[in-house]
């Protein structure tokens, strides 16, 4: 039987050439975007050492490639997160669904802090607070001409900016990677098992989360201005329409909280239909009635009611934070090993750093424009408005986060320092003892060698023991969080709120880190932003590459304006082109690295039998056993890793190290190994050894991560082959 490798990169790869270990490669199948390459007959030899056919699979131009698509996943950051939050619970099925719906809610109020951001821009700032007083006019033509424009009016036309920015994002949730002969089959609302082809194909219940999130987000929009207009007018027409909107967005929550969402039939798609049309005709009816002629009519303060609802928001998002992680808690006891730091608890971290995200990018954005307006004149109570001065002040509730953010950045820095300090004399003894016992050599070589090994493996362990490091610093960060959310409710900003306590002796230093808060988070914003721009194509940024690929694994199943998920497009055509060489009579060796591991696991997963029969699995760097069993303990456990193991016959090798702090043995992780699945982890000496080689001239590096085909990989691939032609498999 002829054999093929197929090479799957995992995140922030080099390029196919280095995926293969060849000069020059030529595209087999596939296009830009993901496909299959083979090295170009004549540069260099096709096959690897053991004579199996070098192909690769490079998927990486789903999720980046250009500056443009990687600076739009950096502006989706938080919808992302939100997103992939679902995946995280600790049980899937009807068992799950009490906690799938928080996370859904949770969801869409990203979406309306979405639409709250762009309102406060627009609607608060410019054409409310900025065109009541001549000094913020003075000298800017592109708005100068909203002065001689009456308040209702001005909101009814700048409320076009929110409404752009909704289509936007609706548009964005439009996107797919899904090939129209993907579409044949009838479009599917998911699945509870990873190993069925639903589970990929989300697109009916995208369809219907995209609805009502647009009905959220026209709602948000048509509240705020008749928050505004109809106290002001008193007139039976406002209140109506107010009345009509808040039944609305009650009707979106139901949808959202209803198992039908998640179900074939008529009964959710005409549903979340029905509202989104709706939400549509309130908008125009609002618009059209804020369009409407009024008596003289002069702004003052801040916009009427987006305080109000800005941090009732806030408090709205905390409470439901609070409820999700009270259930999270009791499901993850179902959980075989309960007790493990972080098992099942992802949701509600996740969420909590999607809104402090999402709120950081809102009073950024506030903060920048205001300062921008009001020419550096923004009010504190210990630095009082200059006379004439527009009093551009941003909701109470952010300037919570603007010292939120402040402490967070000392929190981190302060789990920085202490993180490689806790247990590490201990950590270096056990380190110090598994070095002298996987070299006998160590002895022999400079104290220097010795040591780089040390560490290296040290700094493996590391990304374990930051688990209760994170989790006390969430607790505290939570604590505060609800305690700011509750004092935005009741108006009461953090310089106010210190100036009562201590005077202006305690108010002016608080006053300090809100504002220095405010620094931070537009460098944050602005950073971000660079790293979406440049990640693409500098090697030196990996985070921005890794994160992307991480998120969007998964299908989009709690926020529709999340960037589209990969899997859906990859996993089909490397089942296709499995089968089509699988059908010509080759067996293949499909082997993954790192989160190429996760990608070709699934794809196994969805393979049929026939084919199945003439595959065989290499996963290296993996963190399907210590990472994902942990993170996605619905999806990614011991009963689903077994069944991959028996689907395959057991032809499945697993290569991992001391050093890698990412990947490790998969079924080391899990409880009762035994059987063929105790022969699926090897573990593979990093270095190779501490002398200098006699045909080098220096000694081998630390890898790590990092995984390039070596003896042992190409060991690997021969003893899988050598399984293939055996006619038991």
């Amino acid at each position: 039987m002829g054999i093929t490798e197929i090479r799957v990169h995992g995140v922030a790869d080099k390029g196919p050439e280095m995926i293969l270990d060849r000069p020059i490669v030529v595209r087999v199948a596939g296009n830009d975007d993901a496909g299959f390459y083979r090295p170009r007959p004549g540069f260099g030899d096709p096959a690897d050492p053991g004579g199996a056919t070098l192909e690769a699979y490079r998927w990486s131009r789903l999720t980046g490639g250009t500056a443009t698509r990687t600076f739009s996943l950096v502006l989706l950051l938080p919808f992302m997160l939100s997103n992939i939050a679902i995946w995280t619970l600790p049980v899937p099925g009807r068992s799950g669904a009490a906690a799938r719906s928080v996370c859904r809610l949770l969801a869409a109020t990203m979406t309306a802090m979405y639409v709250l951001s762009s309102i406060g821009v627009s609607l608060d700032l410019i054409a409310w607070q900025c065109a009541a007083y001549p000094r913020c006019m003075e000298g800017r033509r592109e708005i100068s001409w909203l002065a001689g424009v009456p308040p209702g009016q001005r909101l009814a036309l700048l409320a076009v900016l929110p409404i752009i920015a909704i289509a936007v994002a609706g548009r964005l949730g439009a996107r797919t990677w899904q090939l129209p002969e993907d579409s044949v089959r009838a479009p599917g609302v998911g699945a509870d098992r990873i190993d069925t082809p639903a589970f990929w194909d989300t697109r009916t219940l995208l369809h219907r989360l995209r609805s009502v999130h647009v009905a959220v987000a026209l709602g948000t929009l048509n509240v705020t201005l008749l928050l505004a207009l109809a106290p002001h007018d008193a007139a039976l027409p406002g209140w109506l329409l107010l009345a009509a909107d808040v039944v609305l967005l009650a009707g979106a929550v139901v949808l959202l909280c209803r198992p039908a969402i998640e179900r074939r039939g008529e009964q959710g798609r005409i549903g979340a239909s029905t509202i989104r049309w709706a939400a549509v005709a309130l908008t125009a009816l609002t618009l059209g009635y804020a369009g409407t002629p009024r008596p003289p009519w002069s702004a003052e303060g801040t916009l009427p009611g987006y305080d109000v609802l800005v941090a009732g928001l806030f408090a709205g998002q905390m409470a439901l934070l609070a409820v999700l992680s009270l259930v999270v808690l009791v499901q993850r006891r179902r959980l075989p090993r309960p007790r493990l730091l972080l098992t099942g608890v992802g949701a509600p971290v996740l969420i909590s750093v999607a809104i402090g995200l999402g709120v950081a990018y809102s009073s950024g954005l506030t903060y920048g424009l205001a300062e921008y307006l009001d020419r550096g004149s923004s009010p504190t109570p210990a630095r009082p408005l200059p006379p004439d001065a527009p009093p551009l002040a941003p909701p109470i509730a952010y300037r919570w986060v603007t010292l939120g953010f402040s402490l967070a950045v000392l929190v981190v820095i302060v789990v920085a320092l202490l993180a490689p300090r806790i247990g590490r004399a201990r950590h270096r003894r056990e380190a110090e003892k598994l070095v002298r016992r996987e070299y006998p050599e160590a002895s022999r070589v400079p104290p220097e060698r010795a040591r780089a090994v040390r560490d290296a493996i040290i700094r493996a362990w590391q990304t374990e023991r930051l688990g209760p490091l994170l989790s006390a610093a969430y607790a505290v960060l939570a604590a505060l969080t609800l305690t700011a959310a509750g004092l935005s409710v009741i108006g009461l900003g953090p310089g106010a709120l210190a100036l009562s306590l201590g005077g202006e002796s305690l108010a002016r230093p608080v006053v300090f880190v809100t504002d220095l808060g405010a620094l931070l988070i537009g460098l944050f914003a602005l950073v971000l932003a660079a790293m979406g721009l440049v990640a693409y194509r500098s090697g030196a940024i990996r985070l921005v590459g890794v994160l992307w690929d991480l998120a969007t694994f998964w299908p989009r199943a709690a926020h529709p304006f999340a960037p589209p998920c990969y899997v859906e497009r990859a996993v089909p055509e490397l089942t296709r082109r499995i089968s089509q060489l699988t059908a010509d009579g080759e067996g293949v060796v499909l082997s993954g690295q790192s989160h190429g591991s996760v990608l070709v696991a699934v794809t196994v997963l969805q393979l049929p039998d026939d084919c199945r029969r003439r595959v065989a699995l290499l996963t290296y760097a993996s963190p399907l056993g210590n990472r994902y069993c942990r993170v996605f303990p619905a999806y990614v456990n011991n009963e689903v890793l077994r069944e991959l193991g028996d689907r395959l016959s057991w032809r499945w090798i697993n290569l991992w190290r001391y050093t890698d702090a990412v990947g490790g043995p998969v079924f080391a992780a899990t409880p009762a190994t035994d059987g063929p699945a105790a022969q699926v982890d090897r573990r593979v000496r990093d270095p190779r050894g501490l002398l200098i080689p006699p045909t080098d001239t220096v000694p081998p590096a630390v890898q790590g991560h990092r995984f390039t085909p070596d003896e042992d990989f190409h060991a690997a691939v021969g003893e899988l082959a050598g399984r293939l032609d055996q006619p038991n498999g």
